[in-house]
């Protein structure tokens, strides 16, 4: 349980970095918004996922 819980917070930290660099570069983009409304909303939701799931596993590792 301890190596999933370790697992999930490192997807967690790899995906914040990857939305905070990816973010305001898909924003600094021409059509940014239009073109990569997906890209924003997923990654989004993913990582909201993450968090609740983190929260969830926490409660499993003392």
């Amino acid at each position: 349980m301890t190596a999933l819980f370790q697992l999930t917070v490192f997807a967690l930290i790899l995906l914040s970095f990857a939305l905070v660099v990816g973010i305001p570069f898909t924003f600094a983009l021409p059509q940014g918004w239009v073109s990569n409304r997906n890209f924003i909303f997923a990654g989004s939701g993913v990582w909201l996922l993450l968090v609740f799931a983190v929260g969830i596993l926490n409660s499993f590792v003392v």
